[in-house]
């Protein structure tokens, strides 16, 4: 692998057919939706790192999203670090991705998630629900380990101790002043010849910030000097109007849009309108 910039064609879908319909599986299983460019980011990000059992990844920005359990379904060590706290992390996950806590605050016992859930209105429902997808889910090979911290001070995560590192549309929602820090540290973890692989916003001309998903859109330029990348990278932002007319005419990902755009519009594709205002790229950066 070299160092990248490519914005994300919409052909990846079925370029890689099998696992996008693997990802869509999952999500169901699980109970997870995606945003509405995830199956580009997802698709292009596992393609992208080859050979996934038995490495140790971390999934960057994590949340609950599909990533990790896709990882850990394969067989990875995944270490799942998001500055929003898992600590009550619903029990369909629990049990069956082998979750642990890095450090004994970043989970909180199952009993405790229990007593807070039946405590809630429709506590017992949802309840309910988690535990009839625990039922004949037996655990996989991999494992997760959640780590709540924000991404610039993995303090509890030694140099040069993961596999790869991946983020899918996370790093866009630091600010364009600390996102060089966030990838020092990203960096840091990285074993040698180790990827940085991370899923962004492209802007055309111009940086610029897309207040409804709160997330920055960047040039060619800038991903080349925030992710420190030379100037002989390769890149196909040549091509970004007709990448992103073919995203915006994208029929799978406009007919799958996820139902919780339609109830707010503080959200990338506010009141579940398809209107896309940028197109995702991906960042490859490789340890030396």
């Amino acid at each position: 692998m070299q160092d990248s910039i490519e914005i994300l064609c919409v052909e990846l879908l079925d370029d890689h057919r099998p696992t996008v319909e693997a990802l869509k599986k999952l999500a169901r299983a699980r109970g997870l939706e995606f945003g509405w460019h995830y199956l580009l980011d997802l698709t292009w990000i596992i393609h992208n790192l080859g050979a996934i059992q038995g490495q140790r990844l971390m999934d960057a920005g994590a949340g609950t999203g599909v990533l990790q359990w896709y990882l850990a379904e394969v067989g990875a060590e995944v270490l799942s670090v998001d500055r929003g706290s898992r600590g009550e992390l619903p029990l369909r996950f629990r049990r069956r991705y082998n979750v642990r806590g890095l450090r004994p605050q970043d989970l909180a016992p199952a009993s405790q998630v229990i007593r807070a859930r039946l405590g809630q209105s429709g506590g017992l429902s949802a309840l309910g629900r988690d535990l009839l997808r625990l039922t004949g889910a037996a655990r996989v090979t991999g494992r997760v380990i959640i780590y709540n911290q924000d991404l610039k001070t993995l303090v509890d995560i030694p140099d040069a101790s993961v596999d790869a590192v991946a983020a899918v549309s996370a790093l866009e929602h630091n600010t364009p002043e600390s996102l060089p820090l966030v990838v020092a540290e990203l960096m840091r973890v990285l074993k040698p010849g180790g990827l940085l692989l991370a899923t962004l916003g492209a802007a055309r001309d111009r940086d610029w910030f897309h207040e409804p998903s709160h997330g920055w859109n960047y040039t060619d330029a800038s991903l080349r000097e925030l992710f420190g990348l030379s100037s002989a990278t390769s890149s196909n932002y040549a091509q970004y109007d007709e990448l992103f007319n073919a995203l915006k005419e994208c029929a799978e990902l406009r007919t799958g849009l996820a139902s919780f755009y339609s109830r707010s519009g503080d959200n990338g594709m506010p009141w579940g309108k398809w209107d896309p205002q940028y197109q995702p790229v991906g960042v490859c950066k490789v340890k030396a």
